[in-house]
């Protein structure tokens, strides 16, 4: 693996800064294709930034891809999995995308829709990012969020859709249900642990552990693009025996080896 890393920042994955509360790492091969498409990985809330970039970088260097890892500080953006409601920090999602610009224009990059990834809170931002800010995403993968916005317009953000997300961003399920999606879980991830939010509301609409939550909420998004006249937007795909831990899931299920090859499968056609 040859990157060439910027800023300074040496082969040990040395975080940058971008803003207050904002780090990143930021990956780039020594071969660069021209224009290259840019992939964001999204930490869950034990922020294991440089776990994700270790598993992902050899992937984008051999595709000559870009590979940014952001770190969103606790203090800054307590509730950044669900973008950052009023009282609770700043909107992750606009700041994401604020340094995706800025790495856009130092790399002179044309504008092009991103590839998204994220595992378990990572997850949460993830799918609730694609349904604000459609167009910015060309496809995404999650894995194992803890709980999920629903395509149900009469609940309340972030359970369904009613009064929008974040700060009021209006949430069009014509929009965000046009982009492919990939949902991954173990076959293992049961444990109702203190990390899910567990509460009745959420447990009759989702179910009570993580497997049975992701096989609910991708089948509402698959029964509600197709009243629409939509393709079914979201693929399924269990990890045998799989737990929760990202490592874990990396070292015996090679999710990272899945994931990049959902996302990479029709970088041509999907932008």
């Amino acid at each position: 693996m040859n990157y060439a890393y910027q800023d300074g920042a040496t082969q040990s994955g040395e975080l940058l800064s971008f803003e207050p509360g904002l780090r990143y790492l930021l990956g780039v091969p020594k071969e660069l294709n021209e224009a290259p498409p840019v992939v964001v990985c999204i930490h869950g809330i034990r922020r294991n930034v440089q776990e994700q970039f270790r598993a992902f970088a050899p992937l984008a260097e051999q595709a000559g891809w870009l590979l940014l890892v952001p770190l969103f500080a606790a203090d800054s953006f307590p509730d950044y999995q669900r973008l950052g409601r009023p009282g609770r920090g700043g909107r992750a999602d606009l700041s994401l995308l604020g340094l995706i610009g800025h790495l856009k224009a130092r790399f002179s990059l044309p504008e092009r829709a991103i590839y998204l990834f994220g595992h378990s809170g990572g997850a949460q931002f993830v799918h609730r990012f694609v349904m604000v800010h459609p167009r910015h995403v060309a496809r995404y993968a999650i894995s194992a969020p803890g709980w999920y916005t629903f395509p149900d317009e009469s609940l309340v953000y972030p359970c369904g859709l009613a009064r929008g997300a974040a700060r009021g961003e209006l949430l069009r399920l014509s929009d965000f249900l046009r982009i492919q999606g990939a949902v991954f879980v173990g076959s293992a991830d049961c444990h109702r642990g203190p990390n899910v939010r567990c509460n009745p509301t959420v447990d009759t609409q989702q179910g009570v552990h993580r497997l049975e939550r992701a096989m609910r909420w991708t089948r509402a998004m698959n029964a509600r693009a197709r009243e629409m006249g939509l393709p079914e937007p979201l693929k399924l795909q269990l990890l045998r025996d799989g737990a929760h831990n990202f490592g874990g899931l990396v070292r015996r299920n090679r999710l990272h080896e899945h994931v990049w090859e959902f996302l990479t499968s029709s970088a041509e056609t999907d932008t």
